[in-house]
């Protein structure tokens, strides 16, 4: 496919990330762009293609535009912007005394989320991910890799959704209606595997990081996994019985984090502590 070329004269920046920046357009206020930095190309074309498949399956989520490249060689791509939007992350930042309500919507679209069955075919298999991921980790012997790779094998599969980095910053909300964004790690299988990245923003990550990156007290993220927990798994699951089910997903997280910063995360690899010892 090749990409629409355009202007960045008409875009202005608002924000930015792991792998690129976000803009508005100032002509048509109903458009954002997602620019990747430079020297990524197929990742914004792959990204674009899995979101128009997730779209057509009836996932809330602001509907894909056109592949694009910039004149100074920048690939990204447009999407129709959700006017008035504010994340699930954001919000509770802004209103703590509201935590408890923005968990349980939260955990009300990843049940929905969960429930959604897919064409395995069209697909990866999120165990697939994390063989790959632990294949090309640095950061672990032969003995624990092969401790981990059991445990994934183990993990009974699923047909299901998968958002693939369920971050509260992840879900939008405009007024009553809810979205789910950045999808480039769609994938199907085992909820617990989304589950994982929940209970590693609010309890496994540093104060500084929480308040960084999510704009909110620990206290409050920690608040926000207590509330989210009843809603999701039911009044009887304790919060102590979801963190011992949980602990092990999101330590395999951690995985993903330290490919990116590219070095050991041991407040993540405590995770795994159950499956290495």
């Amino acid at each position: 496919m090749e990409p629409i070329k355009i202007s960045l004269k008409d875009y202005k920046l608002f924000g930015g990330g792991a792998n690129g920046e976000s803009y508005d357009c100032i002509s048509d206020p109903d458009l954002m762009l997602k620019l990747y930095f430079p020297g990524k190309i197929q990742q914004p074309l792959d990204e674009m293609m899995l979101a128009r498949k997730v779209y057509q399956l009836g996932i809330p989520t602001p509907e894909p535009g056109e592949y694009v490249v910039t004149e100074d060689g920048r690939y990204g791509i447009r999407f129709r912007r959700i006017p008035g939007k504010v994340s699930y992350s954001r919000a509770t930042g802004d209103h703590p005394e509201k935590v408890a309500q923005y968990a349980r919507e939260f955990a009300d679209m990843c049940l929905q989320l969960h429930s959604v069955h897919v064409d395995t075919t069209q697909f990866q298999n999120v165990k697939d991910r994390y063989f790959a991921l632990l294949k090309e980790s640095p950061f672990y012997t032969a003995e624990e890799k092969e401790k981990i790779s059991r445990f994934i094998a183990g993990v009974p599969d699923e047909d299901t959704a998968i958002h693939g980095d369920l971050q509260y910053s992840n879900a939008i909300f405009s007024g009553d209606k809810r979205y789910f964004i950045d999808l480039g790690d769609f994938c199907y299988g085992n909820h617990l595997f989304d589950l994982g990245m929940v209970y590693l923003c609010c309890y496994l990550s540093g104060e500084d990081f929480i308040q960084e990156t999510f704009h909110m007290k620990k206290e409050t993220a920690r608040k926000f996994w207590d509330s989210f927990v009843p809603e999701y798994f039911g009044p009887d699951m304790s919060l102590q019985e979801a963190e011992q089910l949980i602990l092990p997903f999101a330590g395999l997280k951690g995985l993903i984090v330290e490919r990116d910063t590219r070095r050991p995360m041991p407040e993540f690899r405590v995770g795994l502590t159950s499956i290495l010892k």
